[in-house]
């Protein structure tokens, strides 16, 4: 099928992701609770002379520990939404929404048209079925490669989603993603626009395998059972339950790429992270194994309708093209 795997995998992405971004950003924002600021340490407060007490002509302060920090309340997706529409008004649920464009024309692209071409050649022709094993390995091949390319487009889009909750004087403020990644560019260095992209290619190894391979498998199932027919209903049944299987397998890599990707690094500071082990003990130790599944509801709602409105436009685009 050649490049027309790559056209409906990509307008199919770009359609999906545009639609659910609201909730891809509400999910980025949870991922984030918890997160300990990054600040100077403060083990003690110093009283000033004007409240110490003097001994004859010295001066003397006195250290008393500082008071312990109260992390704020977790709140639901739903507490989430409100408070960015509140605080930031409602166009901010499409804060890196052009970065969200950037990334399903790179990443999503790519490994839809791989994942195709590997299933075109991989599939029997006598019996015109892929097993499920060479499935998952076309959808890890797919997905590695799709998400090195698209990794760019992945930093930028967390960035912008993310810069609401930051404070105003520490907002980075890109006008969009090109501006992004220009910036990051500039400030950080190259090496920058590809940081935390063995997360990405982690993760995305795992979503395009858990999500193509699952929704093939659970479609083939469906048809070969005589459960329903190809159309509508079978589409939408095998992509959510493929939405699912996607959301279990790769929040976890998830969780760790939102934090390496969001990190701050001050010239001749340490970084918050060094590298995604580090993030996973330092949340965990922090947070509890259950962090690594913040963000989990939006995920799976957002994973859930992505991959619906993927697979069925993906359908649709495929009986446009039909005769092209």
């Amino acid at each position: 099928m050649g490049v027309k795997g790559f056209v409906e995998g990509g307008i199919a992405s770009i359609i999906a992701g545009c639609s659910t971004h609201p909730l891809d950003l509400i999910k980025v924002r949870m991922q984030l609770q918890g997160e300990t600021p990054i600040s100077a340490p403060a083990t003690v407060h110093n009283l000033r002379p004007a409240l110490a007490f003097h001994t004859g002509a010295a001066n003397h302060t006195f250290s008393i520990p500082a008071p312990s920090v109260v992390a704020p309340p977790r709140v639901g997706p739903v507490s989430v939404g409100v408070k960015i529409i509140q605080q930031e008004g409602v166009a901010a649920l499409f804060s890196g929404v052009s970065a969200t464009v950037l990334r399903q024309t790179l990443y999503s692209t790519t490994r839809m048209g791989l994942y195709d071409m590997l299933k075109q050649k991989w599939t029997d022709p006598d019996t015109n079925i892929m097993p499920l094993s060479k499935k998952i390995v076309a959808g890890l091949i797919a997905g590695g490669i799709g998400a090195a390319v698209g990794n760019p487009a992945d930093v930028a889009m967390v960035r912008m989603q993310a810069d609401g909750r930051l404070p105003i004087s520490q907002r980075r403020n890109y006008k969009s993603v090109i501006d992004a990644i220009t910036q990051m560019s500039k400030s950080e260095g190259v090496a920058s626009l590809w940081r935390g992209s063995s997360l990405t290619v982690n993760r995305a190894m795992l979503v395009t395998a858990s999500q193509l391979a699952s929704y093939d498998q659970f479609k083939e199932t469906i048809l070969e059972k005589g459960l329903m027919k190809d159309g509508l209903g079978t589409h939408v049944t095998s992509s959510f339950a493929a939405g699912f299987v996607a959301a279990v397998a790769s929040n976890p890599v998830d969780v760790i790429k939102t934090r390496v990707m969001n990190m701050k690094v001050d010239p001749g500071m340490a970084p918050p992270y060094n590298g995604a082990i580090d993030c996973a003990m330092k949340t965990i130790k922090a947070e509890g194994p259950m962090a690594l599944y913040k963000g989990f509801i939006p995920t799976i709602s957002r994973q859930g309708p992505f991959t619906v409105v993927l697979f069925v436009t993906l359908e649709q685009v495929r009986k446009m093209l039909k005769d092209f």
